[in-house]
C-alpha cells in the first residue's frame, strides 16, 4: 500500500504563488508516473501536470507556463509549484501516483485564490 500525504494549499490573492508537496511511502523510483489533479466544486476532476519516472513532464494548457512539477527523488516528494495564481485555480488538488496497473491518490488540499 502506497501513503501520499500532501501539503502546502491554502488561500493566496490573485496573481500569487503557492508550492504543494506529495510526500510518498516508498522511493518514488517504483512509480511509473506522478500527477496533480484537481477538482472544483461541481466539476469533474482534472489533470493538472504529470511527471514520469524519466522525467518527461506534461501540462494541461489552462497551467501552461504558470505550473511546473518537480520532484525530489532523495525526499521522495513531487512538487507542484503553482505561480500567477487566478480565481479560477480554486479547486482541491489530488496526487496521484501509478505503480502501474494500480494507482493511488492522495487525501486533497485546498487551494483558494481570491481577494
Amino acid at each position: 500500500q502506497v501513503q501520499l500525504v500532501e501539503s502546502g494549499g491554502g488561500l493566496v490573492q490573485p496573481g500569487g504563488s503557492l508550492r504543494l508537496s506529495c510526500a510518498a511511502s516508498g522511493s518514488i523510483f517504483s512509480f511509473n508516473a506522478m500527477a496533480w489533479y484537481r477538482q472544483a466544486p461541481g466539476n469533474q476532476r482534472e489533470l493538472v501536470a504529470s511527471i514520469t519516472s524519466g522525467g518527461s513532464t506534461d501540462y494541461a494548457d489552462s497551467v501552461k507556463g504558470r505550473f511546473t512539477v518537480s520532484r525530489d527523488i532523495a525526499k521522495n516528494t513531487v512538487y507542484l509549484e503553482m505561480n500567477s495564481l487566478k480565481p479560477e485555480d480554486t479547486a482541491v488538488y489530488y496526487c496521484r501516483v501509478s505503480r502501474l496497473p494500480y494507482h493511488y491518490w492522495g487525501q486533497g488540499t485546498q487551494v483558494t485564490v481570491s481577494s
